[in-house]
């Protein structure tokens, strides 16, 4: 099975695409051709749902400041205190991780036991939550850095300075498209995008490896039929003999 790592890195929690939001656009053209896409974004908002675990560490750690009349958290209020502190980003992320993680594995699980071979993970911060060793492959959608800035502050609302220190907190463009299987340019239109994704696609759906398809569930009812007819036939030859 391929995990495929979406790393859109427009935006940081929440995705690049088209002309205005990645996210949807290029999670939807993965959907369109039956691919499932495990979006970190939608995990982080469920772990910092009123009343779950992830929840209550945070308000603990950072105070009733953050929270919405109707006391749900404020996510554009967090994240801007997460991306101004370095400290206060660390110790958001070290509260909220395990729970993010754990989720996004659930899913998997669940999306591998329904034979889906190809599962698309979406997520922005792929190298800081260092889960690009389990992925493979994965592929960058890549902006220049002023187109970049413009689509973060334009659908965030936000003033420049609060959409830099978003884009400081990353790990350099380069280097994640120097660590990308794949790396598709968006700083062209729609029409440039889909076009590129046409040829993104035919990578990923190609035809799995001997190790891809040991670990899809093919090929772990495979392995497990083998066992099984291994085992019985090794007991029918045990019998024979006495």
């Amino acid at each position: 099975m391929v995990f495929l790592s979406l790393m859109l890195i427009l935006l940081l929690g929440g995705l690049t695409g088209g002309i205005s939001s990645g996210k949807s656009t290029v999670s939807n053209l993965f959907k369109s051709h039956g691919i499932p896409v495990v979006d970190a974004d939608i995990v982080a908002r469920d772990v910092l749902r009123k009343g779950t675990s992830g929840y209550k560490g945070v308000v603990a750690a950072f105070g009733e400041d953050i929270l919405q009349a109707n006391g749900e958290v404020d996510r554009p209020k967090l994240g801007q205190v997460g991306f101004s502190d370095p400290g206060k980003r660390q110790l958001l992320n070290r509260l909220l991780a395990p729970y993010i993680s754990s989720d996004i594995f659930w899913e998997i699980l669940s999306l591998w036991l329904k034979g889906y071979k190809v599962i698309v993970l979406d997520i922005p911060l792929l190298f800081e939550a260092r889960m690009d060793k389990w992925t493979k492959p994965i592929t960058a959608v890549w902006v220049d850095t002023e187109t970049r800035l413009q689509r973060l502050m334009a659908r965030d609302r936000i003033n420049e300075e609060d959409a830099r220190n978003r884009i400081n907190a990353q790990v350099s463009l380069d280097l994640k498209r120097s660590q990308a299987n794949i790396v598709t340019d968006n700083s062209g239109s729609l029409e440039d995008l889909e076009e590129q994704f046409q040829k993104v696609l035919v990578q990923v759906t190609r035809l799995l490896t001997w190790t891809e398809f040991w670990l899809s569930r093919q090929g772990a009812f495979s392995a497990l039929v083998s066992t099984v007819i291994g085992v019985v036939a090794g007991k029918k030859n045990v019998l024979s003999k006495l």
